[in-house]
């Protein structure tokens, strides 16, 4: 896949492809020509790059685990103590936003009792 596709199939700018590729989360295979051709493998790591990226994991830490994977098995405990760690920054995250609905429903209610009206939740 080229850098166009791989940037509309992932919502991720063709910038910030190249951005990740120059820093080590991404790969990609380059045709004869030149142009990045992105192969089954790199598009795993860039899913697994999104996912990570998209649940709050810092750039540097998920350098560093990824380049514990290029290490191999030896590396094992030190990529499972990184991803317990961003598990839990993440589950506090959550307990964050899960605090703020619960004040923006109270507010929500206070309006509510205050107009006499109702607005649908989503």
């Amino acid at each position: 896949m080229t850098i166009s596709e791989v940037s509309k199939q992932f919502s991720v700018s063709e910038d910030t492809l190249r951005y990740y590729e120059k820093i080590g989360l991404v790969t990609a295979h380059r045709r004869a020509s030149g142009i990045r051709d992105y192969q089954e493998d790199d598009i795993k790591r860039l899913e697994f790059v999104k996912c990570m990226r998209n649940a709050g994991m810092e750039i540097e830490p998920l350098q560093r685990y990824l380049k514990l994977i290029e290490q191999g098995s030896s590396t094992m405990a030190e990529r499972k103590a990184i991803l317990i760690k961003e598990r839990e920054n993440l589950i506090a995250k959550k307990e964050a936003i899960e605090t703020s609905l619960k004040r923006l429903d109270y507010k929500i209610a206070n309006y509510e009792k205050i107009f006499g009206t109702k607005e649908e939740k989503q």
